[in-house]
């Protein structure tokens, strides 16, 4: 097992985004430096990752010597390759045809920009971010730094990969069916995916049927997470209730419910263990916990994977329009599969999304009894490269890919928060996140339960001789 990461005694040591952001404030040291630091830091672990899809050094470089503004003014960051940097091609992890630079930044870039982030570029993914690992023919494989012959999880990948090897203390990442969770479960990371609406998008999410996708970011502590959400929510207004400043755990005790198998898929026998001991801390908390049979319909794995499908269509037809470069023929298995199996079943589409919205219904009455849900973030072990790769017959990766992801795609579908905890390890040292899940709009909830939870268990850190740390992590 090949563990790289970055960590060092430079100027950013082992600050999480809170922390760096403090520190300049306090001119310990300068913006230069700590873009510098990441540069470096990058430059050392993404031989080894493959992490990054495109450099903007020069530019971070410039932009470092006046800043912009807000709370995390001049903290390094990297974005999601399927989000606008404008003057930045967007590639959506394809090399199916050439890109252009992009004209204008996206909604979620503006957001991070806004908040005084600084970004050094753009990270990898999966093809268009279908697949629960980044793992391409041409492009080459995202490898967990905890363990290089793994895979770092679903299309956040490359920004999971980066903030667990200590690259900069947080990045973006968005969530279509667990790709901020995922990443964050298999790299020792907190992920939250909040509440559909939270956060602005792009306005082409906006035209599709069931509103799937939502943006956030990768951390190493709940204060990033917390902090990014406080910032994010004084720039963007929603209608949602406010989760406000949340800086430790709560005191009210919660109803949690708990299943360890979903769409007909049950956990490995060692992670079902490692829910079970997460369940027991939840109790010694005072918290009260009851296994449950999953809510989640009979219908919903292929539901969710014909309307999965019809994004991979329209992409898949969108082709041409991209130019002379389009080459369909470059495109991998498990997009191709999609868009053929929901074609092959355009019948059915119909049904499934009216089942998929009748989720939102079921969510409310299972939310009405339990505060929340704790499940394994993915079912069994990180899978090594290759195992999941889509270049294999679609049906096999498919089977694979579910067998893996079966507890996530439920709260994109009922629009409510979820996230994933790096408070349990395997016996092989691997992270093995704990994914809490809640009703729509109770992020402050969770973030509360997750403080506690960091306190209580530990999180897994990179940087530690044992790979875990005991209590509340010292990132100061």
């Amino acid at each position: 097992m090949a563990r790289v990461h970055a960590f060092s005694d430079d100027v950013l040591g082992t600050l999480d985004a809170v922390g760096v952001a403090e520190a300049l404030r306090r001119g310990d040291f300068s913006t230069t430096e700590a873009v510098e630091a990441s540069i470096a830091r990058i430059e050392s672990v993404d031989p080894d990752l493959g992490a990054m899809a495109y450099r903007t050094f020069d530019r971070a470089r410039v932009q470092a010597r006046a800043p912009r503004g807000g709370f995390f003014a001049g903290v390094p960051t990297l974005i999601k390759d399927n989000t606008d940097v404008a003057g930045v091609p967007t590639r959506n992890g394809t090399d199916s045809y050439a890109m252009p630079p992009a004209s204008r930044n996206g909604e979620m870039t503006k957001l991070l920009f806004k908040l005084g982030l600084l970004s050094l570029g753009k990270t990898q993914l999966s093809e268009f971010g279908f697949s629960g690992t980044a793992e391409h023919a041409r492009l080459g494989a995202v490898r967990n730094p905890w363990d290089t012959g793994r895979v770092a999880g679903a299309s956040s990948a490359g920004s999971g990969a980066l903030v667990a090897a200590g690259a900069v203390p947080l990045a973006h990442g968005n969530d279509g069916g667990g790709s901020i969770r995922i990443p964050a479960g298999v790299c020792g990371l907190v992920g939250l995916k909040p509440t559909r609406d939270r956060l602005p998008q792009d306005p082409l999410y906006g035209l599709l049927p069931l509103k799937i996708v939502t943006d956030g970011v990768l951390t190493r502590s709940v204060r990033d997470t917390a902090a990014f959400f406080r910032e994010a929510e004084k720039a963007h207004h929603t209608s949602l209730s406010p989760i406000g400043d949340v800086t430790g755990p709560g005191t009210k005790r919660l109803r949690c419910a708990i299943f360890t198998g979903a769409l007909g898929r049950e956990a490995s026998p060692e992670v079902a263990e490692l829910t079970l001991k997460t369940a027991a801390v939840l109790e010694e908390l005072g918290h009260t916990v009851e296994s449950v049979p999953p809510p989640v319909p009979e219908t919903f794995a292929e539901d969710f994977v014909l309307y999965w499908g019809t994004l991979a269509v329209a992409l898949v037809n969108a082709g041409p329009l991209r130019g002379k470069t389009w080459d369909r023929q470059r495109l991998d298995n498990l997009t191709v599969g999609l868009a053929q199996h929901t074609l092959k079943n355009a019948k059915y589409v119909p049904a499934a999304i009216v089942r998929l919205r009748r989720a939102q219904a079921i969510a409310e009455g299972f939310h009405a009894a339990y505060d929340v849900v704790l499940t394994p973030t993915v079912a069994h072990e990180t899978p090594e490269i290759g195992r999941l790769a889509p270049s294999q017959a679609y049906e096999i990766v498919m089977e694979r890919l579910m067998a893996w992801v079966a507890f996530t795609p439920w709260q994109n579908v009922i629009g409510g928060p979820a996230v994933s905890l790096p408070v349990q390890q395997t016996l092989a040292g691997l992270p093995q996140g704990m994914m809490f899940g809640a009703a729509p709009g109770q992020e402050r909830m969770l973030l509360e339960l997750s403080y506690e939870l960091e306190e209580a268990m530990g999180f897994a850190r990179i940087w530690e001789p044992g790979g875990f740390a005991e209590g509340a992590p010292d990132l100061r």
